[in-house]
């Protein structure tokens, strides 16, 4: 029999050695994400390993997964941990080794595995680690699968029995990086600086950008899991200003940066003006849409509005779907509604057929940013931003909320603002025009001001972000008005960043 596994445990003690860590907690909505040693330990991750294991029985899946993990101190060791786990549920592994997690998902297919769980923290911190899985390609699980994790897990009833077996699959990380460039073809010589925070993508993004013909300024592209800069994450301002200043230090034509795993991508164009990832959805769907008029486009609920209103993308049809926000939520509404694409605002695009698999994919991304440059030979990246109608946004902003917290806490702004609307009260002198509760509550005023505020599903945080079509003061103004909604619970925290 294997230990079930405890909420807290004291480390450093014969206990710690022989008693599974699972912190409740540390199973989101779409994956999972742990402070390694302190809420999860290796036992831990086993029988993470054996629980999901017993799902992919339980789901009637066959039992055979990909794994992978990204570049950190202990990821590899999760990795394994989480392995003999697989094993001992009696799961055919295939180890891909170090990789990004889009080349995990490309592994599914590549290697015609039904199941995949890629070790990674993406771009949390150094000291967090979590798993991305699926069982059915290319979505990757959601609330219903991880809730029944959970249960599994905690509860302690594994399915433990023989046929379990292990491979490492070599050069897999070439077949997906032969498969991305197969066909694209670029007429413009394009420089591009490429970012990627030290993390996992620098062994792979810089190789892909090179086999295209373009110009490549390496930017913090050695393997470094002390993240001496700052953390890959293209949706952090920290790492978009330092692509911004080597994209004009350089002239160069853009900025492409890359996350921690690899499935996300963030843009500075060739002035250094940094882009948010909506506004480059947009940009995005209005190339796409020439090309496949009619087409279906998932959005996050924190993403601009323009996706809904922008006349280019009317004028071709184009339909926009406001869904939650995360990867697993986008990725099986592309699916389920067969979109052309999805954005989220936090970079995660999804291409699908015929210009993609439905997967988030960073490198991905990238050729699509770069195939749309090429597509309009005479203009820049600048030019091509200048052309969207204009909005003044804030980034993804964090303000601190507990785990055990943040979701009762949502629930009562978002009863808050019902109350304003039914009561007829102004929100910065407007009338409250429209409440979107899929995720949270995005709450949009008269003049289509809008702010959002829900709870993220990896990080005990609250996510606020507003944007308005009027004025940089009017979102300013929306800004003050949901922080000062915020503010009336003590549990809120400060930022990681304002405006």
């Amino acid at each position: 029999m294997f230990p079930k596994p405890v909420a807290d445990v004291a480390p450093n003690t014969y206990a710690y050695e022989q008693t599974p860590l699972v912190k409740p907690t540390g199973f989101r909505e779409y994956d999972a994400r742990w402070l390694f040693e302190k809420e999860l330990n290796l036992m831990g991750v086993q029988a993470l390993g054996m629980g999901l294991g017993a799902l992919l029985h339980e789901m009637g899946v066959a039992p055979e997964l990909v794994t992978g993990h990204d570049y950190r101190a202990y990821s590899s060791s999760i990795k394994l941990a989480l392995v003999t786990g697989l094993m001992a549920a009696g799961v055919r592994v295939h180890d891909i080794g170090l990789a990004l997690s889009p080349m995990a998902y490309f592994a599914q297919f590549a290697l015609d595995v039904p199941a995949v769980a890629m070790v990674t923290a993406s771009h949390n911190d150094n000291g967090w680690t979590g798993v991305k899985m699926g069982a059915q390609r290319p979505v990757t699980f959601g609330p219903e699968e991880m809730g029944r994790l959970k249960e599994i897990v905690l509860s302690g009833k594994f399915r433990l029995t023989d046929g379990g077996s292990y491979r490492f699959v070599e050069n897999l990380a070439a077949r997906y990086l032969d498969d991305l460039v197969a066909g694209v073809k670029l007429s413009r010589k394009l420089k591009v600086v490429c970012a990627c925070g030290n993390g996992t993508a620098g062994a792979f993004a810089p190789n892909m950008l090179e086999r295209l013909g373009c110009e490549v300024v390496p930017l913090d592209v050695e393997l470094d899991y002390t993240f001496p800069r700052y953390n890959p994450n293209p949706e952090d301002l920290h790492m978009l200003h330092a692509m911004a200043d080597k994209v004009r230090a350089t002239k160069a034509d853009v900025g492409l940066g890359f996350d921690g795993d690899g499935d996300r991508c963030g843009v500075v164009d060739n002035n250094g003006e940094e882009i948010f990832a909506d506004k480059i959805g947009v940009m995005l769907a209005r190339d796409l849409a020439k090309l496949y008029p009619g087409a279906t486009f998932v959005v996050d609920v924190k993403s601009t509005g323009l996706f809904a209103t922008d006349p280019e993308l009317v004028a071709h049809g184009a339909k926009a779907d406001y869904w939650k926000t995360g990867h697993s939520y986008i990725k099986r509404r592309v699916t389920d509604l067969k979109a052309l694409a999805g954005f989220e605002k936090s970079g995660h695009f999804f291409f699908n057929e015929p210009i993609g698999r439905g997967y988030d994919d960073g490198l991905l991304t990238a050729i699509h940013i770069l195939k749309m440059l090429d597509r309009n030979p005479s203009k820049s990246m600048a030019d091509l931003y200048a052309a969207l109608p204009k909005t003044w946004g804030s980034p993804t902003m964090a303000p601190h909320c507990d785990d055990e917290k943040k979701y009762d806490v949502v629930a009562k702004v978002t009863a808050r603002f019902a109350r304003m609307r039914a009561d007829g009260e102004r929100l910065i002198g407007q009338p409250i025009r429209d409440l979107v509760t899929v995720n949270g509550v995005r709450v949009t005023v008269a003049d289509g001001t809008w702010g959002l505020v829900r709870a993220s599903s990896n990080k005990p945080e609250l996510v606020v972000v507003v944007e308005s079509p009027a004025s940089l003061a009017r979102m300013r103004e929306m800004f003050s008005a949901v922080d000062a909604v915020l503010r009336e619970n003590a549990e809120v925290g400060p930022y990681n960043q304002t405006i």
